[in-house]
């Protein structure tokens, strides 16, 4: 089996030949976003979208005012953002590896040095070079209260990545545990005596000690693989390469909502973000990245005043001109969120990040020193979360036409006609789906469907300039019930559950079926869906508890009775070598 050192001798020089390189610069990865048979879904889905778009807008079909307005809102807000994101998509085929990243990456391993020194075998050994001078990166893993084997499976892995680097455990919950393991692995130990700036803060504080020219960053729970450095250290040959960005890419598809969440971001991490390359918009996602020192210094550090400060940071990097790259790699895998809290409280920070930048700083202000590409991928990554919104405005609609006899459309077509519409937006959007993730995942229409008390919370914090406190996504903790944090979604399905009744009972004595009894029902059933899925967390959530008090009952015990054991050994002993009781003891004998 060949080694890492026998490839790195094997491997073709792609830069030698100049006749083929456009062909050859040309990676697997980007075959996906290149395929026909995805360019003809979106041209067709966008078609869908225009068609639906005139049947919503056709005054002739307008109806009601109120359903109306809280339809053409919404749709509004989907139809948008569903056309941005398809026309980035079909931008995703652009490869940022040119011939200034081939040509450094094959020069980043002085080959004869490896040898002398011996270290054939240990690839974290070989000293990196870039355009022939040496450097070593600093790799910054930040905690904050992960569990010791989580921060152990990091660490481990950091420091074998390949390349002469500097790894460094930045530890913002000042945990004596963590400290031990970062000797007892070999890692540099970093503890700040606030928690200023959160994550942000953590890793400027991290700077101040540290001297690469290049640092990584990856979260506790995002597990790095050998290849990272030589991946994507190459890229900064280019001198305006602020950081390189790489997937998150998750192991841990368990259960619903682990999948939901984490198919939720694959289409992003595996066809928007790629596009964004080409309009050099594509933001840091907080973790497998790394950074130019010299970009991050530029901007005065990583940005502290927003929990979502990977966006603001490269918001900033790009207002100053820097180029950022991003590559769907998969070079580090993680933990996605397995519960409803954890969901919640992650959402909650991404959304309200969001909205911050949406209400703050405008990308498309004339203010802003951005390209016009830049700026629609910005405003779109600012208002994406008003689409998770757009669920309950839809929500809303049935009940009015079933309490008030108010219809948003005035549909005098054929219910086939009607369908047609429909299907032009919602359906192609399932099929495009279902072309980019392998199948249909449910898993991400239950989660899409039920997470707008989030995202209203979300936009509140950032109106209101609430602070939202950090979260981590892989902590764990002690047992919290999943409805403590859905109180909207039940009192909502209770309300629609009833309406689904009203509904049915109309239908029942006027013998009439409505589309808005289909449509209420379909809601219920989608939140039903996701309070079942909450109360099986909550009963396994019970369970793993009650192994958990049992098992420290019994170590508890077992302690107590190794306690008795040696005081009734050192009550022996001492028994056995006091002169006065060998004295009585003799003395009763007689």
């Amino acid at each position: 089996m060949a080694t890492t050192f026998d490839r790195l001798i094997l491997d073709p020089r792609r830069t030698d030949d100049t006749r083929h390189r456009p062909q050859s610069t040309r990676s697997a990865e980007n075959e996906a976003s290149q395929s026909p048979s995805l360019t003809l879904l979106v041209l067709l889905a966008a078609a869908g979208i225009v068609m639906y778009s005139g049947f919503l807008l056709n005054p002739a079909n307008r109806g009601d005012f109120l359903p109306y307005v809280l339809v053409i809102v919404a749709e509004t807000i989907l139809v948008t953002h569903a056309l941005l994101a398809m026309w980035t998509v079909l931008s995703a085929g652009w490869n940022p590896r040119g011939f200034a990243f081939h040509h450094a990456q094959e020069r980043l391993y002085d080959l004869a040095e490896i040898i002398r020194d011996g270290a054939e075998d240990e690839p974290w050994r070989w000293q990196i070079y870039l355009e022939d001078r040496p450097v070593t990166p600093d790799v910054f893993i930040t905690t904050y209260g992960e569990d010791l084997e989580t921060i152990r499976r990091t660490v481990s892995a950091a420091l074998r990545i390949q390349g002469r680097h500097h790894t460094w455990v930045l530890d913002d919950g000042r945990s004596d545990d963590v400290r031990d393991l970062a000797a007892e692995l070999g890692a540099r130990y970093v503890r700040r005596l606030s928690s200023g700036g959160a994550k942000a803060g953590n890793i400027n504080h991290a700077m101040s000690l540290a001297k690469g020219e290049y640092f990584a960053v990856f979260d506790a729970d995002f597990v790095p693989q050998p290849a990272f450095l030589h991946e994507t250290l190459p890229f900064f040959a280019t001198h305006d390469v602020a950081f390189v960005q790489t997937p998150q890419t998750y192991g841990n598809y368990d259960n619903v909502i682990s999948r939901g969440a984490g198919y939720m971001q694959a289409v992003f991490y595996r066809y928007v973000q790629p596009g964004r390359n080409r309009f050099n918009a594509a933001f840091c996602v907080g973790t497998n990245v790394i950074y130019r020192r010299a970009a991050v210094d530029a901007i005065g550090g990583i940005y502290t005043d927003s929990k979502s400060e990977d966006v603001w940071t490269s918001l900033m990097l790009h207002e100053r001109g820097w180029r950022t790259v991003y590559i769907p790699t998969t070079l580090a895998v993680g933990d996605t969120p397995e519960t409803v809290e954890a969901y919640t409280k992650q959402q909650l920070r991404w959304a309200t990040g969001g909205f911050e930048i949406m209400l703050t700083h405008n990308p498309l202000s004339r203010k802003r020193k951005l390209t016009m590409d830049q700026r629609i991928q910005y405003f779109v990554t600012a208002t994406h979360y008003l689409t998770g919104i757009a669920p309950l405005l839809l929500l809303l609609v049935p009940p009015l036409e079933i309490y008030f006899n108010l219809s948003p459309m005035n549909l005098t077509m054929t219910p086939l006609n009607w369908a047609l519409y429909y299907a032009g937006f919602y359906v192609m959007q399932i099929l495009l789906a279902f072309y980019t993730l392998g199948s249909f995942r449910w898993e991400v229409l239950l989660l899409s469907s039920v997470s707008f008390p989030i995202y209203v919370r979300a936009l509140l914090n950032a109106v209101f300039r609430r602070e939202q406190a950090w979260h981590v996504t892989g902590r764990k903790g002690a047992y919290r019930s999943p409805f403590a944090f859905m109180q909207p979604q039940v009192l909502v399905f209770q309300f629609l559950l009833i309406t689904t009744a009203v509904a049915a009972w109309k239908t029942y004595t006027s013998g009439v079926f409505t589309l808005a009894l289909a449509w209420n029902a379909t809601n219920t059933v989608i939140l039903a869906g996701f309070i079942v899925t909450a109360w099986r967390e909550g009963r396994r959530g019970r369970a793993e508890a009650r192994a958990r008090r049992a098992a420290l009952a019994s170590h508890e015990r077992a302690a107590a009775d190794l306690a008795d054991d040696a005081a009734l050994l050192e009550l022996e002993s001492v028994g056995a070598t006091d002169p006065g009781s060998s004295a009585g003891a003799s003395s009763a004998s007689r």
